[in-house]
């Protein structure tokens, strides 16, 4: 090889090995320090779309779970609710049997019947009740079957996915509370029960609500049957109100474990293997100080040539 001043070349090579170990020292640096393998798009152009894809959707998914969790509270203070309307129907029919003892007097039976309407219009409140400004339950009053009271009309969505309205849906029902306390009937026979039926658009009938805040029945003109049919229906919207918690429940316990695989496949996507890397790092940071002394012995071999000069 010649031997010349104007162009050094092993100094020429030994800078650019330099430059380049440099260059991936500060790499190792980076990914060590930030804890992902991917720190800018050139790193893997193809994997941080990826990436950027399943965060995306781990994000959504967790605002999901979210949602779920407040239908949840929803369904559990709907619940409630529905068990102190059982508890007061149950109570009413107590009156009421209390209230035929051949030993109780006409102001007894006015006494029974002074709590008898004071609880028909608690029942009507516990009909308003809200959840955060959303209304627990239906404000239909027509009488029905309780096969009825889940109609699609009284329902809200739930979305339990990170697909949102195009992904899967829990319908979450507004318990038809008042229409479960509510007989279409005339007030002439109820103390009778003839013909009594609670199917809606009976002949002749009007309806009559247990839950009344101010044209309140007395309690000689229900019969017990009334009490048992309205404890079966609230029994019927209870178990609409489990059924639907229960797919909640399991709905987010979905949800959960897709999260979970979502931010492991974006973990070996994104996450620096610290164990390589640190392998990378102490060979790149020996190879930049061994370039180092290189240029530096580089950049004395011209000096050689002043001997000749000499």
């Amino acid at each position: 090889m010649s031997l010349t001043i104007n162009t050094n070349t092993s100094a020429v090579s030994a800078a650019f090995n330099l430059a380049k170990n440099n260059q991936n020292l500060q790499k190792s640096l980076n990914r060590l320090s930030s804890g992902k393998r991917i720190t800018k798009p050139a790193d893997d152009a193809g994997g941080l779309a990826v990436s950027m894809k399943l965060s995306s959707s781990i994000t959504r998914s967790r605002a999901a779970i979210s949602n779920i969790q407040n239908a949840l509270s929803f369904a559990e203070v709907q619940d409630g609710v529905l068990q102190a309307g059982a508890r007061i129907v149950d109570r009413m029919a107590e009156l009421k049997t209390l209230s035929t003892d051949v030993m109780k007097s006409s102001q007894d039976i006015g006494n029974y019947n002074t709590e008898f309407e004071a609880l028909q219009m608690q029942l009507h409140a516990l009909t308003l009740e809200k959840f955060n400004g959303v209304s627990l339950f239906a404000a239909t009053t027509v009488a029905g079957t309780a096969t009825t009271f889940g109609t699609t009309t009284n329902t809200v969505s739930i979305f339990t996915s990170d697909a949102g309205e195009a992904g899967s849906v829990v319908s979450l029902h507004k318990s038809q509370l008042l229409a479960a306390l509510t007989f279409n009937f005339t007030r002439a026979n109820l103390a009778s029960e003839t013909g009594y039926t609670t199917a809606a658009g009976a002949t002749g009938g009007t309806n009559v609500a247990l839950a009344n805040a101010s044209n309140t029945i007395e309690i000689d003109e229900l019969g017990v049957s009334f009490f048992v049919t309205a404890l079966e229906n609230i029994a019927t919207l209870r178990a609409t109100n489990g059924a639907t918690t229960q797919r909640l429940s399991f709905s987010e316990d979905h949800l959960r474990l897709s999260t979970t695989n979502l931010e492991s496949a974006n973990s070996r996507i994104m996450d620096v293997d610290v164990a390589a890397e640190s392998t990378n790092l102490a060979k790149y940071n020996i190879l930049s100080q061994a370039s180092a002394a290189m240029l530096a012995q580089a950049n004395m071999a011209p000096n050689t040539a002043l001997m000749l000069l000499g």
